[in-house]
């Protein structure tokens, strides 16, 4: 990660970054560079106002599965690893060793405290990822954790907690030994799955984690010290933390203002220091005169803005149908017209900064003829004569002026490229993402932002069926099959391959319709300095300071 100022990042430059992020990693987890500018900072106050939008899906990072959670739990907790400049640097690790077969992994922990200044130990790493295995946890994104040895069949129910791949050898060991070699494991130590929890509290006090206080205890920069649910988070720098001396903030105000224009007039008022992405938003009509004044900052990230189908929900469980609707989109128009954010058209599931040939994708974009060959046949398929026999599809959004104008705008494309009527459904976050993982809905709105650098973190959502945020309930054995064969491929290029024969599989079955892909425009004040954000989206606030 690295600092952005408002200069718009190429996709090649973004690319250049995610390359280096394989091969580096960096040693020294304390370093500080700032020099001069941060002498200036001893005089300024020390307090960041942002804007989080909505109440976080959950602080335990177990059960955490969004990034409202992600942007708290990225300042409050801190793993093995930790993300700067686009390579993965000792955190909560002091050291670590890799067995000869690259499968076994062994760290030493450094001296660190939670925040009610109790050791962290390796137990508490144990604890915490054999907690989000346990199926009876119902943890999201359990899967994250299938590279360990065995942790699959654990969290179905095949294997016991001791079978699991990770131990705690004593206070400051952990080893942790894999399924396969995984090169970018020391990236996904930095990711919040594998953050630790405080297995003393957690085993006292199963909901500790649902509230500010005594027993929320963290090990990161910050420390969670007010949490007034659907309104405002307050975190304080955490005087416990190893690396405190690097900490400049004193204080990180976190309001919950669900509003895109109230967001930006906060900012215009000086009752906030950043809006927009990725914490927040800004209204789309807002983009091209920021732009214009030079205030907008861009950057390309690893993501991609979809529509999910529900493809156990008629009419949608008809792959042809689903094609007609994924075609019958003018993406061109909504990321011009609609969301003027600089993102770029999808028609492709992986981002081009991984994959850069799906900058063209697998299919055209607005192909309205191709879309109405494929209605024709759907509704064959499904026995009705016309369009007018299928009943209204549901497309449902979390609450958000941007998602609202696009679902709109889709609306528009549906029954005028196609005649298929659609109503439009809004639910506040928590309820929202709750109806889409409970399979209540028919087509819904969402995102997905790379938690790694790799094209296997955007297909493996949708290897299982009852995968943690699949949400499509949409499986296929050879593409299955061909995501297990990649992660036993040591050859880069053959596994690239196998990758994208899963890739197109998805792309020819549908069960997601690509919209765009991501880009992260926000506005900072002109002192804010430090702030790490990676070409993954996401953002640190451990190293930000005011100038």
């Amino acid at each position: 990660m690295k600092k952005r100022l408002s200069i718009l990042f190429s996709l090649m430059l973004v690319l250049s970054l995610f390359l280096s992020a394989c091969g580096g990693f960096q040693k020294n987890g304390s370093t500080d560079d700032k020099g001069k500018d941060e002498d200036k900072a001893a005089n300024v106050p020390q307090e960041l106002h942002v804007n989080i939008k909505t109440e976080p899906f959950s602080l335990n990072p177990g059960l955490a599965n969004d990034s409202v959670s992600a942007n708290v739990l990225y300042q409050t907790f801190e793993g093995l690893t930790r993300i700067k400049d686009g390579k993965p640097e000792l955190a909560m690790a002091e050291s670590y060793k890799v067995s000869d077969d690259q499968k076994t992994y062994t760290f030493k922990l450094r001296d660190a405290k939670w925040t009610n200044g109790d050791p962290v130990t390796a137990k508490d790493f144990e604890y915490a990822w054999k907690w989000a295995l346990d199926p009876k946890n119902q943890s999201q994104y359990a899967y994250q954790l299938y590279y360990i040895k065995n942790a699959q069949a654990y969290n179905e129910g095949k294997a016991k907690a001791e079978d699991v791949g990770v131990k705690a050898i004593d206070d400051k060991t952990l080893q942790v030994t894999l399924e396969n070699p995984t090169p970018y494991f020391l990236e996904l130590t930095a990711f919040y799955t594998y953050f630790p929890v405080n297995s003393k509290i957690a085993q006292q006090n199963p909901k500790w984690y649902t509230n500010a206080g005594d027993q929320y205890t963290s090990n990161g920069p910050f420390k969670m010290v007010s949490w007034e649910h659907n309104n405002k988070i307050v975190l304080e720098k955490n005087e416990n933390y190893w690396d405190a001396k690097t900490v400049k903030l004193t204080k990180i105000e976190m309001v919950m203002v669900n509003d895109t224009n109230t967001e930006l007039s906060m900012f215009n008022n000086g009752e906030l220091d950043w809006a927009g992405m990725p914490t927040g938003q800004l209204p789309p009509d807002s983009l091209p005169k920021l732009k214009e004044e030079g205030k907008l900052h861009v950057q390309p990230i690893a993501g991609t803005y979809w529509y999910k189908f529900n493809t156990e929900k008629p009419p949608l469980n008809n792959v042809n149908i689903r094609k007609a609707l994924a075609y019958a989109i003018d993406r061109e128009a909504i990321v011009k017209n609609v969301s003027k954010g600089e993102q770029i058209p999808a028609m492709a599931a992986v981002p081009p900064t991984m994959f850069p040939e799906n900058k063209k994708g697998y299919f055209k974009d607005n192909d309205v003829k191709k879309a109405k060959e494929y209605l024709k046949k759907g509704l064959q398929e499904l026995g009705l004569k016309d369009v007018k026999d299928l009943p209204p599809i549901t497309l449902s959004y979390n609450t958000d002026d941007a998602h609202a104008k696009i679902a709109q705008a889709v609306q528009d494309m549906w029954k005028k490229n196609l005649g298929i009527e659609v109503k439009l459904e809004n639910a506040e976050w928590a309820v929202y993402i709750d109806k889409l993982h409970s399979g209540d809905y028919q087509i819904g709105r969402m995102g997905w932002l790379g938690d790694f650098n790799d094209p296997i973190n955007f297909l493996e959502l949708f290897r299982d069926k009852k995968g943690g945020n699949n949400d499509t309930n949409w499986e296929n054995p050879k593409y299955k099959q061909l995501l297990i064969d990649s992660q036993k491929q040591t050859d880069p290029e053959k596994r690239k391959e196998l990758l994208k024969e899963a890739e197109a599989i998805l792309m020819d079955e549908m069960p997601v319709a690509p919209i765009y892909f991501y880009t992260n425009t926000w506005v900072q004040k002109d002192n804010l300095k430090g702030v790490e954000m990676s070409g993954l989206g996401d953002v640190q606030f451990k190293w930000a300071y005011f100038k």
